[in-house]
């Protein structure tokens, strides 16, 4: 009898065969010169997002910096898989780094949930303030015991909610509405709260999802909702700023390991800018976005009392902090930033 060959072997397969071709292809290259590195960096987005201009500018940088010494490889829109995928490349150094969501790294360390504990960052300016300190930066270093080195945050804006037929004004609007989200329980548990029906879903179907009514809208940020034209198939925009959504800059800890002092320096000063331009660029992009939808007859609404939400947001930030002591004092720190002092779960 023959055995059917299972979806997952296949795609063991296929990324065991590249992972040989990459290792073999950095070989022979060291082999011809040492001092010269091409880096291959992967990403899920498209190339109009944010986060793919990210690593654009990361290999100018790092091409200027190593005076020509490095290069990049750039793999964008999910072209070697998904982002476990990645993992599985960056842990052995046949993917040299990546540009990986935050919602996907947090089933991986929950540490990284406090990007999403709702309604912390208002504006997406402060989220970006709040990377610099360092309860910020400890989130980074759980990373390390993954294989990969964070190198930064680059955030593609704060969190919205698309609706095909209705604005929302106060979760009795979201009542038994199917919201796509991320695959998340911090996520998870936010709609639920609100009464929604979160279903998690990849973004390549999500465009179809909305066309065909299997689901009602989603929890999307502006760039991604003008990139992927979501607006083409519901056009009720709600501007909640209730959660913020970053990516991880990350770089295969055996690869970065493998450079000299110098050329790491190299790599982290190449970070920081390529991290610098897009977050500034994303502040732009803000509201150059939004004046795009609404050029191109998307409705848009804002929340103005956020009080009927405040129910949820407590839920979640009390469950969370008392689960892990690095997102209480990451929470704690964005509100003293913001003039608060509000401490949660306090002698837990």
């Amino acid at each position: 009898m023959k055995k059917k060959i299972s979806k997952n072997l296949v795609q063991f397969i296929f990324l065991t065969i590249f992972l040989i071709l990459l290792t073999g292809c950095s070989i022979s290259s060291t082999a011809l010169n040492s001092n010269k590195k091409e880096f291959k960096i992967a990403h899920v987005t498209q190339e109009t997002h944010i986060w793919h201009q990210a690593s654009v500018k990361f290999g100018e940088e790092l091409e200027k910096l190593s005076e020509g010494r490095f290069t990049v490889n750039l793999y964008p829109s999910s072209q070697l898989g998904q982002e476990k995928d990645y993992m599985l490349l960056l842990e052995t150094g046949a993917l040299d780094a990546a540009i990986l969501t935050n919602g996907y790294m947090s089933t991986r360390e929950e540490s990284l949930n406090a990007w999403f504990l709702p309604f912390t960052f208002p504006t997406i300016e402060e989220a970006i303030a709040m990377t610099e300190t360092e309860e910020s930066q400890a989130l980074l270093e759980t990373l390390n015991k993954q294989g990969v080195k964070g190198l930064g945050f680059i955030f593609a804006g704060n969190r919205h909610i698309l609706l095909s037929d209705d604005f929302v004004h106060s979760p009795d609007d979201l009542d038994g509405k199917k919201v796509r989200i991320l695959g998340s329980p911090i996520m998870q548990m936010f709609w639920e709260h609100l009464g929604a029906g979160p279903t998690a879903m990849p973004l390549s179907e999500v465009y179809t999802a909305l066309q065909t009514g299997v689901i009602d809208g989603m929890d999307i940020d502006l760039d991604a909702l003008m990139t992927e034209k979501y607006y083409e198939t519901a056009d009720h925009l709600t501007i909640t700023n209730h959660m913020t959504f970053p990516a991880l800059f990350v770089i295969s800890k055996r690869v970065y390991n493998e450079l000299s002092k110098t050329d790491q320096a190299i790599v982290d000063e190449a970070a920081k800018r390529a991290i610098a331009w897009a977050n500034e660029e994303t502040i732009k992009r803000e509201t150059e976005t939004l004046k795009k939808l609404k050029d191109a007859g998307v409705n848009v609404t804002e929340i103005e009392d956020f009080s009927p939400f405040l129910d949820a947001k407590e839920h979640v930030i009390n469950t969370y902090t008392k689960k892990n002591e690095l997102i209480k004092r990451f929470v704690e720190k964005a509100n003293q930033l913001r003039g608060e002092k509000v401490e949660y779960n306090k002698g837990t």
